[in-house]
């Protein structure tokens, strides 16, 4: 009987951990399925893009697996049961069951209201492209007005400095505020949070700083100091939280429900389960746990694909290096910041602002969409058989 990979989710982890794991394994000996509830790839770090009213690239997940033996499940997870090894879907058809014998869980994360009342039924926000496109539709219909419209981008992280500076330049005819809880762009050097307050002058966003937002309504959000901001579209940008579904399976996971795992991305509660993207929670090269980025997803999806080879293959298991460089953060299509971070993830004073930041972030979203869309280029195309499966028990005892 062939060894059934399921991966959940196709997002960059997933996408490539799957195309990856069918280059390097027999299809005679392993069988890789992969779950995901849209048919299509999502750029995710580019749906400000989207909202924003342009026109970007989705490629068809068929498309992305062509010719890699990749079974593809459009579907919803809805359960992971570790202990039967089945996780459970819901489709158009009625969903049923799907046996593993290895899970790479990969789903994501999505926006997190943070339980501030009104946000799930009066903001709009880009963490999924269904969501950007209902923001599009909401700022279209703004622009069309005499006297255009009111936008409240609430969150002063890189998604809502990026979202804000977006819409202020692709729709100059709407009025955009930046909310921001502490000092706009605190994470960033001085230098960058100089560069960053000119940027928000030039494309005429307004920065509120220091200002928490505790109630959103369909017109106005509530603030802490007792203020009133009219909106005619409220975004949330305020982070980003992690499906239950983790949490519910019993699998070891954090306060927040990422899911704890060795240096090899294998669950420290379940052996035959691995994580990566930003369902994961893993201590990096630095001695501090990796964010939730783009970057993050590569580096754990490419540790999770080599251990699960080694470890099904006998090979040796490498170990890919979880290092975080900086923040690459885009303002608008004709600027942007490249910030560098220390051993420690803290900002440097070296930074770069302007035109050419802006084309290395392009280039790099450019770079992320290739390389997903061909998981498998680059890779040796030598199959590997499957080895006896190694006894985790004994493996454990002799840790």
């Amino acid at each position: 009987m062939k060894h059934r990979i399921v991966v959940l989710g196709a997002g960059y982890a997933g996408a490539y951990a799957a195309g990856t794991l069918a280059r390097r394994l027999s299809p005679a000996d392993a069988e890789i399925t992969v779950v995901n509830a849209e048919p299509d790839f999502v750029q995710r770090l580019r749906l400000h893009q989207l909202a924003a009213g342009q026109e970007i690239e989705a490629p068809k997940l068929t498309d992305v697996f062509a010719g890699t033996e990749v079974r593809l499940r459009l579907a919803r997870v809805t359960t992971v049961d570790p202990e039967r090894q089945v996780v459970t879907l819901a489709d158009a058809d009625g969903g049923g069951e799907l046996d593993y014998d290895t899970l790479l869980y990969a789903l994501g994360s999505h926006g997190a209201d943070h339980g501030v009342p009104g946000v799930a039924e009066h903001a709009f926000d880009v963490a999924a492209r269904p969501s950007a496109l209902r923001l599009r539709e909401r700022l279209d219909s703004l622009c069309k007005g005499d006297e255009g419209g009111r936008v409240l981008v609430v969150g002063d992280g890189l998604t809502g400095i990026e979202t804000a500076t977006e819409i202020a330049e692709s729709r100059p005819g709407l009025s955009v505020t930046l909310v921001a809880r502490g000092e706009l762009g605190a994470a960033l050097s001085a230098g960058a949070r100089g560069h960053l307050r000119q940027v928000c002058d030039r494309l005429g966003v307004t920065v509120l700083e220091h200002t928490s937002v505790e109630v959103v309504e369909a017109t106005r959000v509530l603030c802490a100091d007792g203020a009133a901001l009219a909106s005619d579209a409220t975004v949330w940008t305020a982070g980003f939280a992690v499906s239950p579904i983790a949490t519910a399976a019993g699998l070891e996971v954090t306060e927040n429900g990422r899911i704890v795992v060795d240096r090899t991305m294998r669950s420290v509660s379940h052996s035959n389960v691995y994580a990566a993207g930003d369902s994961v929670y893993v201590i990096g090269d630095s001695g501090r746990s990796l964010p939730m980025s783009c970057a993050s997803a590569g580096y754990t999806g490419m540790q999770a694909t080599a251990a699960i080879v080694g470890r099904l293959t006998g090979c040796k298991i490498p170990n890919i290096k979880l290092e975080y460089h900086g923040n690459h953060i885009s303002l608008g299509r004709r600027d942007g910041i490249l910030q560098m971070v220390d051993g420690e993830a803290q900002a440097t004073p070296k930074f770069m602002g302007g035109r050419k930041a802006a084309r290395i972030k392009a280039a790099i979203v450019r770079m992320s969409l290739w390389t997903t869309s061909h998981p498998t280029f680059g890779l040796p195309k030598r199959k590997h058989h499957l080895a006896a499966v190694p006894d985790v028990s004994a493996e454990k005892a002799a840790a």
